[in-house]
């Protein structure tokens, strides 16, 4: 398919966290209209962002801006190695995208992932309370109803952690759903039984971690491992990147502030799912 690349004159005010989330958004979107969203660079001091994109035509590139976020280029253009640095101008890495980008290259796969923490509230307290033999039979019913939610939308379970789960998906609106989902499985198990509450927190943030041996790296997990530990018991705390790409999906969001996370330079915005008051969304997550 032919290479694209488009110019976007951009508000003032506008931070590289918004581009960001504008780019995780098009990733999103891209395979309803066969197009691939491969990088993009932000001049924040000149406010102006261009996109590289490999796409059958300029029509679809920008319908994917269009139903993303609506930030429609002012100007796209079929490009080769030898034009992106023309087109570029200034950009400091206008070099490594002519390099990387040749059309004989085929486009790469997005790492763009959504990470789910799971914990169980007080774990050790609940196996001294009832013992080894009855916590581990509520351990199984915990497992088992988890992995359930998780197939029928759409996660991919990353590794179980005695006491929880660490999960992924491609779709961030898929992640809280599942997670939705998990809380009111949990909910309903407590009301028809006569066992010991399972009550869960769950944590949510995305980016692009890095993968190895079917496990998953960096600052992405480290963030929703460490908003899962800020969650209450059977609540759902989210960071902002995870609001924001899942705007439109009515799904409810209350602030909770800012939070300082063990090992972040910069504090994050987080907000829990209200979760009680969600309807069943009814799209699936796709595969992590």
């Amino acid at each position: 398919m032919p290479i694209y690349m488009d110019r976007h004159d951009i508000d003032e005010g506008v931070a590289a966290e918004d581009m960001a989330i504008a780019h995780l958004k098009d990733v999103m979107t891209q395979e309803k209209y066969g197009v691939k969203y491969l990088t993009y660079w932000f001049d924040e001091e000149r406010s102006v962002a261009f996109c590289l994109v490999d796409a059958p035509s300029k029509e679809q590139a920008e319908l994917v801006h269009r139903e993303a976020h609506g930030l429609v280029a002012n100007a796209i253009m079929e490009v080769d190695g030898g034009a992106v640095q023309e087109f570029l101008g200034k950009i400091s890495d206008s070099a490594a995208a002519e390099g990387n980008f040749k059309e004989s290259d085929p486009p790469a796969e997005s790492a763009f992932r959504t990470i789910m923490f799971t914990d169980i509230e007080g774990s050790t307290a609940l196996t001294q309370r009832i013992g080894d033999s009855r916590a581990m039979d509520l351990l199984r019913t915990h497992d088992n109803m988890i992995r359930g939610v998780l197939k029928a939308h759409g996660g991919r379970e990353v590794k179980h952690m005695g006491d929880g789960f660490m999960n992924c998906f491609t779709s961030a609106p898929g992640a809280v759903g599942c997670s939705i989902a998990i809380q009111k499985e949990l909910a309903a198990h407590e009301k028809k039984t006569e066992d010991w509450p399972i009550r869960v927190r769950i944590g949510l943030s995305a980016g692009e971690p890095v993968e190895e041996h079917r496990d998953l790296y960096g600052a992405a997990v480290q963030m929703a491992s460490r908003i899962c530990g800020l969650a209450e018991p059977t609540g759902i705390l989210v960071s902002n990147v995870i609001r924001e790409l899942s705007i439109g999906k009515e799904f409810a969001f209350t602030s909770r502030g800012e939070a300082e996370l063990r090992g972040f330079l910069e504090p994050v915005r987080l907000y829990e799912v209200e979760w009680r008051s969600s309807g069943s969304p009814t799209e699936a997550g796709g595969s992590g």
